[in-house]
């Protein structure tokens, strides 16, 4: 990994707050620590980091809202929650805005630290210039489009186009559900299946201007791309 990526980091507990900024930098991390969402947004326009840790309860701007204002803006870089709420739906939601990952407090610095990591690999992994077909519709991967003949494109969020992308890649094969979570979620707990479900069924609304495209649920192993 490269030890230069920046994260930018918003935490209202100082205590915390440094904690992980001097853990992060003893790994070669740049960060870049925020107490407040407002301050957060501000820097990272300012900065373009390349990894956001956000706090969900923050003053002036908690970190759900934060990051539906920065998915306006940019689909792909990767977000990770850190919160002491551990109800469903706000699991659910966190992935809903576009999170990336859900980590719940307390947790160990080593755990947060291998999560940075692997999202940062995933997204310089599986980059591709080729379009893809399927059936009518052209999904452009690298751009986070996909377009329905000759219609105006629909953009893509991150975790659509990534799992759209497998999708396609085993088309007409059943992708596996636990792997898929594991490669994109970081895990195949019960909140992250949730959350896949989710996209899915956003998936399928974006292409159901064809009949003969669907995306089926094979009960207890994963889903399957019929086109």
């Amino acid at each position: 990994m490269n030890k230069s990526s920046s994260v930018l980091l918003a935490e209202d507990e100082p205590a915390l707050g440094l904690i992980i900024k001097e853990s992060l930098e003893t790994r070669g991390f740049e960060v870049l620590l925020c107490d407040n969402g407002e301050k957060a947004l501000q820097v990272y326009k300012e900065s373009q980091p390349e990894i956001l840790v956000l706090d969900v309860m923050m003053p002036k701007k908690d970190g759900f809202t934060l990051a539906k204002e920065i998915r306006q803006e940019d689909d792909t870089i990767p977000i990770i929650f850190l919160t002491a709420k551990s109800q469903t739906q706000d699991v659910v939601e966190g992935f809903t805005i576009g999170g990336n990952d859900y980590l719940k407090k307390p947790f160990s610095m080593e755990e947060l630290i291998v999560r940075i990591n692997n999202l940062l690999k995933r997204t310089v992994l599986q980059r591709t210039s080729d379009k893809l077909q399927i059936g009518h519709y052209v999904f452009d991967f690298p751009k986070q489009t996909l377009q329905y003949k000759n219609e105006d494109k629909v953009q893509l969020t991150h975790r659509e186009s990534h799992l759209l992308f497998h999708l396609v890649k085993n088309k007409n094969q059943v992708l596996d559900r636990s792997l898929i979570l594991n490669k994109l979620w970081g895990s195949d707990d019960f909140f992250n299946a949730r959350s896949m479900d989710v996209f899915i069924t956003k998936l399928r609304k974006k292409l159901q201007q064809e009949e003969s495209i669907q995306i089926i649920n094979v009960r207890g192993f994963g889903y399957k791309l019929i086109c």
